[in-house]
């Protein structure tokens, strides 16, 4: 394939035609930039497995327009859904939901479920209308790695592999949507993300945390939504997370790390690691911020000589659960508490 062609917000056309014809186009949304094709065409949905060398059992989010769009592509819709979806869309929430026969089983990896999400991007809506397809699009990045929150971080891996990236400028959110199963008997987070878990019980009552979200999945377990099994926003380097007070990981962190290693850390902080290579998140307090910047800095090591990573870590409340989710499954959660 010739080198990826980047697109402008004036090119949606072009990508719309490119997704009907069955290729691969990144898009921008408000949470990361997303590799998106038909998600109704086995085909391009294989396409995206293949550029991303992503595990075939790991499903694919279906990006649509409009609320109105879910009756096309999903049956037994929960009144739980509807009132998401006037409370939350367009924005960074996927909900999970029966499958009508219609979407392919590569799409769902083989669940009778598919995760849904209509995004809040300008520009991701109006290529979803112009192509008038629901586009599959998981984050634009190699499978495993930091997950890309410009066009520019999307072409580093997607360059030669992908017709095309609509370059809709730096994502607002910074981490990926949160995803909600609908399907149990109480609703359970899948995901941690934009929308909160706070936001979600005002709407919804009571809602079950998945054991995926604080804890590595087991080998034979089967991922009910993308994001929940394998390592994931991984850079090169070994990434080490430290829980705790502020004050007191960011001196666990001073005493242990080496001249050249990598630091995350908070802005108060930074002063503490002259000899080390230093990405900042935001203020301690700061978690919109933080959230913003995770991958951000994730993504930067790759570019230095760092041999490990030390990353302090908000606590869980609000998007810090969706800060922390990530932090953990980049470190493999290997975890420090102090």
């Amino acid at each position: 394939m010739k080198t990826t062609k980047l697109l402008q917000e004036a090119d949606v056309q072009e990508a719309a035609q490119i997704i009907r014809a069955g290729g691969l186009v990144g898009m921008p949304t408000e949470t990361v930039y997303g590799l998106g094709a038909n998600g109704l065409d086995p085909a391009a949905v294989a396409r995206i497995f293949e550029a991303k060398g992503r595990p075939q059992d790991n499903p694919l989010i279906l990006h649509i327009a409009d609320p109105v769009w879910l009756e096309r592509y999903c049956r037994n819709i929960p009144q739980s859904a509807y009132l998401l979806a006037d409370r939350f869309w367009p924005g960074p929430l996927t909900m999970v939901l029966s499958r009508r026969s219609n979407v392919p089983n590569r799409t769902t990896g083989g669940l009778d479920t598919v995760g849904m999400r209509c995004p809040s991007h300008p520009i991701a809506l109006r290529l979803i209308r112009e192509a008038d397809v629901p586009i599959a699009a998981p984050s634009g990045n190699t499978s495993g790695k930091p997950s890309p929150t410009t066009a520019q971080h999307m072409l580093e891996d997607m360059d030669g592999k992908i017709d095309a990236i609509l370059d809709g400028g730096p994502c607002s959110v910074g981490v990926e949507s949160t995803i909600v199963d609908l399907t149990c008997s109480i609703p359970r987070l899948l995901r941690p993300g934009g929308v909160t878990l706070e936001d979600l019980t005002q709407v919804l009552g009571r809602v079950e945390v998945d054991p995926a979200v604080t804890q590595l999945m087991k080998a034979g377990d089967r991922p009910r939504a993308p994001g929940m099994k394998y390592r994931h926003y991984a850079p090169k380097a070994p990434v080490t997370v430290i829980t705790g007070p502020a004050v007191r990981t960011a001196r666990y962190i001073a005493r242990r790390a080496q001249a050249g290693d990598g630091v995350i850390c908070f802005d108060e902080y930074q002063d503490l690691f002259s000899k080390q290579v230093v990405e900042t998140l935001g203020a301690a307090e700061n978690l919109e911020e933080q959230a913003r910047r995770l991958f951000d800095a994730l993504r930067a090591f790759d570019h230095t000589e760092a041999a490990a990573i030390w990353a302090q870590c908000p606590d869980c409340k609000g998007i810090g659960l969706a800060i922390m989710n990530r932090l953990n499954k980049a470190a493999g959660f290997h975890i420090v508490e102090v």
